[in-house]
């Protein structure tokens, strides 16, 4: 299992600290050290829509110049911005054969890991 995120996130904290609680194994890849490849956001967005990763509640979308957010018209455009703003993806991204998650819901990671 792959987990994607930042290590300061506090959502990936959380994350982070279920899987080790719950005796989960995992990969990490920290966006801010290693980024992310156009590859995987187009991957992602094959399987879920970028909408779905593209977290337009977050401090770094709003800070954004309107200019820029107006220039997101298409998918390419926001998988161009993701990929050089990775603090705009939804936080963790979570990895495991067919299974994609974005962000924190214990539930869900109950329901998928059986714990």
């Amino acid at each position: 299992m792959k987990v994607y995120g930042i290590t300061n996130c506090n959502t990936v904290k959380k994350a982070l600290d279920w899987f080790k609680e719950n005796q989960v194994a995992y990969e990490f890849q920290d966006f801010k050290k290693l980024g992310v490849s156009t590859e995987k956001l187009q991957e992602w967005d094959s399987k879920a829509g970028y909408e779905k990763f593209m977290n337009k509640q977050g401090l770094t979308w709003k800070q954004l110049d309107p200019a820029v957010k107006d220039a997101v018209k298409t998918k390419e455009d926001a998988l161009q911005l993701l990929q050089q703003k990775t603090s705009m993806i939804k936080r963790p991204v979570i990895e495991d054969g067919g299974f994609l998650f974005f962000g924190f819901d214990e539930n869900a990671y109950k329901e998928h890991f059986k714990k």
